[in-house]
């Protein structure tokens, strides 16, 4: 079976040359177009590659630590930034590789980076990123995070995190020269990610916006997550968080949200208008009490809504198809189960991403769009007696993609990865982890 997306017919399969789809076989139809190599898909569920919209890939090395459970997000992330504060270069080259490879065999071929934590022993974490993300041939966006209003200046954040904004400016434009590829179907993409209103200064956050109309790249940052947020930014802006979005120069369509909870309907309308992005995260927002993205008033003014999976250390995973599980099951409580569908999930997991990121050539499985798919068989005891395929998927809980291609290539054969010894890299990553715990006693 394959679902397209948008409603196209690609019953009998695609025909796929170098890293695009050149064209879809109908149902009962055969090729017209000649090819030299065949992958028989018959038995499994194809659907376009998975787009996850918000990730801290760093956060795979502080899973369950049991100082940080049962918290919400401010004591949560009090917890954790002495821990975080530890990183090291070849901690973020094992949690980049670690994370994107539980994405990829999840099913995920997209995925965005928010990396903020940036110390004396940790100044090119993006560059680390780069080289680990082209390991495991996942398409990337890596987003320049920062943080530069510490504890001593009323922000939330240690000052050994933070930095002066002209050193995370210079960089910025450093990493966009280096790394960032603008071309339809590029492996790389870096955008501009000040962490928060509670990390960040107002300064910080209009250059961040000026540097990125400059160079043609997105904009990313946390907004809404929390009603702590709301009462952060009223004591120290005077204003909710949309309006200090909008007073630093950041309502606008280039940027995109995580988590966009906590909207009043007014608010909901202005962000409609300007197209903005969310990165809906529901199981982080049900672990850390956050609450319930309203995904489907967002849609309906306007706004691009993606999927995230957010941090291992909130979540606690990195798998996209149990979180459009999640999503969907979220939806049906907060909507009404004739509301929301597998069907809304599945689209706001691909479509939805797609759009979210500017990114039009991914997302749905058509003739000229990108060669980015994900298999799955439904020959486990959980998916035994289900009449419909594709939703059987969500409401059977998927957890693995059997075959995953990114631009015309395996990256999963058989439920492992091509490129990395997943064995060894456990070994090593929980090596890291451990490491980095004992830091702090």
């Amino acid at each position: 079976m394959c679902w397209t997306g948008n409603e196209q017919d690609a019953g009998h399969g695609v025909v796929i040359e170098d890293d695009r789809i050149v064209e879809l076989v109908a149902t009962g139809q055969t090729p017209k177009l000649s090819y030299n190599r065949q992958f028989n898909a018959a038995n499994l569920v194809l659907l376009p590659g998975l787009i996850n919209c918000h990730h801290h890939f760093y956060q795979t090395l502080t899973r369950a630590v049991p100082a940080a459970l049962n918290k919400e997000l401010f004591p949560w992330l009090q917890t954790l930034y002495p821990i975080w504060a530890n990183l090291d270069e070849e901690s973020i080259y094992l949690s980049t590789q670690l994370a994107l490879a539980e994405l990829l065999l999840s099913g995920c071929t997209t995925a965005v980076d928010h990396h903020y934590i940036f110390s004396q022993s940790l100044q090119h974490a993006t560059d680390v990123q780069v080289e680990a993300s082209a390991t495991t041939g996942a398409r990337v966006v890596l987003t320049r995070g920062s943080m530069s209003l510490g504890q001593s200046a009323g922000g939330l954040p240690p000052d050994s995190v933070v930095q002066q904004d002209e050193q995370i400016l210079l960089e910025s434009q450093r990493l966009i020269d280096a790394f960032h590829q603008s071309h339809s179907g590029s492996k790389c993409q870096i955008a501009l990610a000040p962490c928060s209103p509670f990390s960040v200064t107002p300064e910080l956050m209009k250059q961040t916006a000026e540097l990125a109309k400059r160079n043609d790249v997105l904009l990313h940052t946390h907004l809404a997550e929390t009603e702590d947020e709301n009462q952060f930014c009223l004591r120290q802006f005077g204003m909710r968080p949309l309006d200090y979005l909008e007073s630093v120069g950041w309502l606008q369509q280039r940027t995109w949200l995580a988590h966009g909870i906590h909207f009043d309907a007014a608010e909901i309308s202005r962000l409609g208008q300007v197209q903005i992005g969310i990165s809906h995260c529901p199981s982080s927002n049900m672990v850390l009490a956050s609450g319930i993205c309203p995904t489907q008033e967002l849609t309906n003014a306007g706004v691009r809504v993606g999927l995230g999976v957010d941090g291992s250390a909130s979540n606690d995973g990195s798998n996209l198809i149990q979180e459009t599980r999640q999503a969907m099951l979220l939806g049906k409580l907060k909507y009404g189960a004739a509301n929301f569908s597998h069907h809304h999930a599945l689209q706001m997991a691909t479509a939805g991403g797609a759009a979210l990121l500017h990114r039009p050539e991914l997302g749905s499985i058509a003739v000229g769009q990108q060669a980015d798919l994900a298999l799955f068989s439904l020959d486990e005891p959980r998916f035994s007696g289900a009449a419909d395929p594709l939703a059987a998927l969500l409401l059977c809980g998927a957890h693995q993609a059997k075959h995953v291609m990114v631009a015309g290539q395996w990256q999963v054969t058989d439920g492992a990865m091509v490129n990395l010894d997943i064995e060894a890299l456990v070994a090593k990553h929980q090596a890291a982890a451990q490491r980095l715990l004992k830091q702090i006693g």
